[in-house]
């Protein structure tokens, strides 16, 4: 097998070193969820990170203690709970910001990735709404960096066909209210993309939204071939990370000189908190948008008839705000920035090598992505000849393993493949050699138990 090569955005470095048994079984230590067993009695065999990541006793303790200590109004008032509240909040944008390679004017707090994606497609409705939809002839140095927004009849989205619903539906509905075509990049047998669908981005194109790296395959969104592409349409690049933020150092900053305008974060994917996310993109582009969720903290001036919105991150951060949560995720990044992210992908590709061979030497089985750990994460989709994939996921219950089953909220990739559902197993920081084989004996016993 062999290790994942760079890509755009990825921070240049040398070959990490995997992390040590011994490390691992440090990093262990500080998950509380590998206290209590699992169903059948045993340690639990936690492979569902790509769903969502268990949470390190610091994290919990960062959202507790804001609550124990600094709860207040941030950006409201003047006193020290308040004060000290907004600072958890500046704090929190600063960190998450910096952990991918961006400034903090780059990052708005949203209540999930899934909400960052529907801002972004929002805001191009808006604006398009505000032209007449009149999108005419862009190109990526245009005067008024808002016309980069304006979409309409005749123009194009590009998406993949490996996207989650989340950064598929938005641009269905984006497509559907202002008369824009949506366009798709196909995949491979493997469910990589294919690199010969590159012609859909055309001069039509003003949207190119696709995930870094799929929740079904684990495959890496070739960014090298696709970003120079959407750069001569003068097309606005969104890329879901979700996944790859989450097992892979990025790089904003090198992204956007790239080609990339915005990018999306999940924290709960992270080892944060459940209940914020982010969204990461260039001032220019921040600047450009209109608002989409309007009312308090987002505003300048108000009176009876008009309103002005306040510019940069704010502008989109109407409302009361995750501050708790914002304190969970810094504290999320700190953990994982001192482990490292290099180190920690490094480890998860001998693990993801060890899973795969294993399930390919496995009768009955079918896997969905990659057969090998080059340019893909820790995240295999499988089925088992003969057994609903629920089966499977109850059976590998029974012995302590946790996967996800169903469709992953990707049926067209799955569509692709032919099935309706799959399970999947996923690695995180907590992974272990035994793990992944009591997964690989547990799927073994799955198809006996259903040949009986």
């Amino acid at each position: 097998m062999t290790r994942s090569t760079p890509h755009p955005g990825a921070q240049s470095a040398p070959a990490p070193e995997p992390l040590s048994a011994q490390e691992i079984e440090g990093i262990r230590a500080d998950f509380p969820y590998l206290a209590r067993p699992a169903r059948n009695g045993e340690p639990l065999a936690y492979l569902d990170w790509a769903a969502t990541s268990q949470k390190p006793l610091g994290v919990i303790a960062a959202e507790e203690d804001f609550y124990r200590r600094s709860n207040g109004a941030a950006g409201r008032s003047t006193y020290q709970l308040a004060d000290e509240a907004t600072s958890a909040w500046e704090d929190a944008r600063e960190a998450v910001a910096g952990f991918v390679g961006a400034r903090p004017g780059e990052l708005v707090f949203t209540k999930n990735a899934t909400e960052a994606l529907n801002l972004v497609a929002l805001a191009i409705g808006h604006a398009s709404a505000g032209r007449g939809a009149a999108s005419g002839a862009l190109t990526r140095d245009a005067a008024d960096p808002a016309r980069r927004l304006a979409i309409g009849p005749g123009d194009e989205v590009v998406v993949s066909r490996a996207e989650h619903h989340a950064n598929l539906v938005p641009w269905q509905e984006l497509c559907a209210r202002t008369g824009a075509a949506l366009r798709w990049l196909d995949l491979d047998p493997q469910g990589r993309i294919d690199l010969g669908t590159l012609g859909v981005i055309s001069e039509r194109t003003r949207v190119v939204a696709l995930t870094h790296a799929s929740n079904v395959t684990g495959a890496i969104t070739p960014l090298e071939r696709i970003l120079p592409r959407a750069r001569e349409a003068g097309a606005l690049v969104v890329l879901d990370t979700c996944q790859s933020a989450a097992h892979l150092p990025l790089d904003f900053a090198a992204l956007a000189a790239a080609g990339v305008d915005a990018m999306v974060l999940s924290s709960h994917k992270m080892c944060g908190p459940t209940g914020i996310g982010a969204l990461v993109a260039t001032e220019d582009l921040l600047e450009a948008m209109p608002p989409v969720l309007t009312g308090g903290s987002m505003i300048e001036v108000v009176t009876m008839t008009s309103s002005t919105y306040m510019s940069g991150p704010a502008r989109f951060e109407a409302g009361s705000q995750p501050l708790a949560q914002a304190a969970g995720w810094r504290a999320a990044v700190d953990y994982v920035g001192r482990i490292g992210l290099d180190r920690l992908h490094a480890t998860e590709t001998l693990l993801a090598g060890r899973l795969l061979e294993g399930l390919e030497r496995t009768p009955g089985v079918r896997l969905l992505g990659p057969h090998d750990t080059r340019e893909r994460l820790g995240v295999v989709a499988f089925t088992i000849e003969g057994v609903h994939p629920h089966d499977v996921g109850q059976v590998l219950d029974a012995a302590g393993v946790a996967v996800r089953t169903g469709h992953h909220c990707a049926q067209p990739i799955h569509a692709h493949a032919g099935i309706h559902a799959s399970s999947r197993a996923s690695l995180g920081p907590c992974s272990t050699v035994g793990e992944v084989d009591r997964f690989l004996s547990a799927v073994t016993d799955v198809r006996r138990y259903f040949q009986r």
